[in-house]
């Protein structure tokens, strides 16, 4: 009887051996992400080249930069609220 119960597990570890591989290897991959990212993101390295500019024109990147912020906030508030209307609408006649 413990045969059968041995073979019977050694069976099913065959089949689900490669999902645990691969689960196991997703969370190394996830702890060493995690690892990484808490050390934070210096976006000083990426935006250093316009500190050699002249304070003109530093003002003028900062606003380009901040208005395109602003710009793709709003476009996602109204993809946001069309959504909204469109299942409000759907429901309205649901």
């Amino acid at each position: 009887m413990a045969d059968i119960k041995t073979i019977i597990h050694g069976f099913i570890d065959k089949i689900f051996e490669p999902p645990i591989t691969f689960l196991e290897l997703g969370i190394e991959k996830l702890q060493e992400v995690q690892l990484i990212s808490s050390q934070g993101l210096n976006i000083g390295q990426y935006f250093s080249i316009f500190g050699d500019m002249p304070a003109a024109w530093q003002l003028v990147v900062t606003s380009i930069l901040l208005s395109t912020v602003f710009l793709g906030s709003l476009l996602i508030f109204r993809s946001v609220m069309r959504m909204y209307f469109t299942v409000k609408e759907g429901v309205k006649w649901w």
